[in-house]
C-alpha cells in the first residue's frame, strides 16, 4: 500500500506543478475557447485573483505531495479544486473527462489512506 500511496502522491504532485507553472508563468500559450467554456474562463479571468490563487494553492499542494510533508493537509485543501475540475470536465470540457476522474480518484485513495489523520478533526465535542 505504501508503493501505491507513493506513485498516486508523485503523480498528483507532478500534474497539479505542471498545471500551475504553465499557467502562473505563461509557458504555454492558452487554446482558444469557445461556448460556455470561454464564459467561464472569462470570469474566472475578470475577477483578476481567482485564477492566480487556484493556481497558486495548486502548486504548494503539489510541493506537499512531491516532498512527502504535510499530505493530509494538502490532500483536503486540493480537495474543492479537484472537484471543480471534475465537475468543469463533466459539463462543460467532456474530453478532460478522463484526466480529471483520475485526479479526482487518486484525491479519494490519498483521503481514505490517511483517514487516521482525520479522526481529531472530525470528532463531534
Amino acid at each position: 500500500m505504501k508503493i501505491a500511496v507513493l506513485i498516486v502522491r508523485i503523480l498528483m504532485g507532478l500534474m497539479f506543478a505542471f498545471a500551475s507553472i504553465v499557467v502562473l508563468f505563461k509557458l504555454v500559450p492558452q487554446p482558444e475557447q469557445t461556448g460556455n467554456v470561454k464564459i467561464f474562463m472569462d470570469g474566472m479571468t475578470a475577477s483578476v485573483y481567482l485564477l492566480t490563487t487556484v493556481k497558486v494553492v495548486e502548486l504548494i499542494c503539489a510541493i506537499a505531495f512531491l516532498s512527502g510533508r504535510f499530505v493530509p493537509l494538502a490532500t483536503v485543501v486540493i480537495f474543492p479544486i479537484n472537484l471543480n475540475i471534475f465537475l468543469f470536465h463533466v459539463f462543460l470540457e467532456p474530453q478532460g473527462l478522463p484526466v480529471a476522474i483520475l485526479l479526482l480518484l487518486g484525491n479519494l485513495f490519498l483521503a481514505w489512506n490517511y483517514r487516521e489523520k482525520y479522526k481529531a478533526m472530525l470528532a463531534a465535542k
